[in-house]
């Protein structure tokens, strides 16, 4: 059945007045946030708690000795709390080989202080506070052994004690890390992505009329 001129019209109005639903362009930023969220939520509830254990030892100049040599000394002592033969010394009363204390101790000086903090970590809380009093007991042990040559001594300054809380991310946290990153990424999805060109818009002349030459005819008479 062939529609008419004024049927093809109405539809044709219809057409353009029904709502389609169109995608904006800017969805990857609110996806990007939510998988990022996603994930940070699932890491802080499946990771693995981690506990920190922090010892103290502190660096004592003899009395001919200048007190500011303490501060040079215990910075160097601080560097050898990480070294292999430390850590060899240590690994029995740690109870783990050199190659996993080296990854779960850190030491930090200041260089203000003659002190050192020696910290371990452990997904155990006993295990890191007994890396940590290992580590800084095999450095004044150490010390001791040159202590008539330098005319220093190292000290034990503080125990470390098992820790109460975990130092690991916990799920709000990483709920909330997560979604920045992802609202970082997709920030930079849509700064990167290429844009719609413009649409070719084509102007269209109407044609002359066919009874022009008839009417030039006549005017000319």
């Amino acid at each position: 059945m062939t529609e008419s001129p004024e049927q093809r019209a109405v539809h044709g109005r219809f057409r353009r007045l029904r709502p389609a639903f169109v995608r904006p362009s800017w969805w990857p930023l609110p996806a990007c946030v939510l998988l990022g969220a996603a994930c940070g939520f699932s890491y802080g509830v499946l990771a693995e708690p981690e506990y920190a254990a922090t010892s103290y030892a502190m660096v004592t100049a003899g009395k001919d000795i200048d007190p500011a040599a303490a501060l040079g000394y215990a910075q160097s002592y601080g560097r050898l709390a990480t070294s292999d033969a430390t850590l060899t010394y240590a690994k029995g009363a740690a109870g783990e080989p050199v190659r996993e204390l080296r990854t779960h101790v850190r030491s930090e000086t200041s260089p203000d202080s003659p002190m050192i903090a020696v910290t371990g970590t452990s997904a155990d809380r006993d295990r890191a506070a007994d890396i940590a009093n290992a580590v800084t007991e095999a450095v004044v042990v150490s010390s001791g052994h040159v202590a008539k040559d330098t005319g220093v001594k190292l000290i034990k300054f503080s125990h470390a004690v098992p820790p109460v809380e975990s130092v690991s991310p916990s799920t709000p946290l990483g709920t909330a890390v997560g979604a920045s990153a992802g609202g970082l990424v997709g920030g930079l999805v849509l700064l990167v992505r290429p844009r719609p060109g413009r649409r070719n818009v084509t102007a269209q002349v109407p044609g002359p009329a066919q009874g022009g030459a008839a009417d030039e005819r006549e005017l000319v008479r």
